[in-house]
């Protein structure tokens, strides 16, 4: 027999779907939340729904926004002919948290994964292809993981987009700022020389 209430694991669990938050974290948040004021966890849940139910997809690009299109593409002092493609719409607020991009962004929604029922068809593909055109981009930058799937969607995406005669390019990968080559694998350590240029 547990002594912990019906509701405290119910709220457990469902905090504990959350990224990031394991099961000892999420009970120490249920704890939290049904031991603070009411009006606290009131505008928490109401700020939760609300989030939800105003946050939606830019219809440009695909990234988080309140309205379409979205600041990004709104922006006239963006450089309309690069762009930088992107899996997840949260990989758009990092690269602007870097603070160096100038261009504009496109979210393909995932990477491809035969394994796991992702085909081109379920990305965002067509919509970019739509883009290079319409938008005059001459240069794709694509900023995709560095693993199987996207490596392989990062060739995959060279090659269809090779016809419009669009320049496509890869971010560089290597080493992080501030560590040691003692820190890094072999893979990365590959890849940094691979991308090494010229001082």
């Amino acid at each position: 027999m547990t002594l912990v209430p019906e509701a405290i694991l119910l709220l457990q669990s469902e905090l504990g779907k959350l990224p990031g938050i394991g099961p000892r974290s999420a009970e120490r948040l249920a704890l939290h939340l049904v031991q603070s004021e009411s009006d606290v966890v009131r505008r928490l849940a109401e700020s939760m729904v609300a989030a939800r139910a105003r946050v939606q997809s830019c219809g440009i690009c695909g990234a988080l926004t309140e309205k379409t299109p979205c600041p990004v593409c709104a922006a006239p002092t963006r450089e309309s002919a690069l762009l930088c493609v992107v899996e997840r719409a949260v990989d758009i607020l990092s690269l602007e948290k870097a603070g160096n991009f100038k261009g504009r962004y496109h979210v393909l929604g995932g990477r491809l994964s035969p394994l796991n029922g992702v085909e081109p068809e379920d990305l965002r593909i067509a919509e970019l292809e739509r883009r290079v055109p319409a938008e005059g981009v001459r240069e794709i930058i694509l900023a995709l993981a560095t693993d199987v799937e996207g490596d392989a969607t990062s060739h995959y995406l060279a090659r269809r987009l090779a016809p419009s005669g669009v320049r496509v390019t890869r971010i560089a990968h290597g080493l992080p700022a501030g560590s040691g080559l003692e820190f890094a694998d072999e893979l990365t350590l590959n890849r940094a020389l691979e991308g090494r240029r010229e001082l």
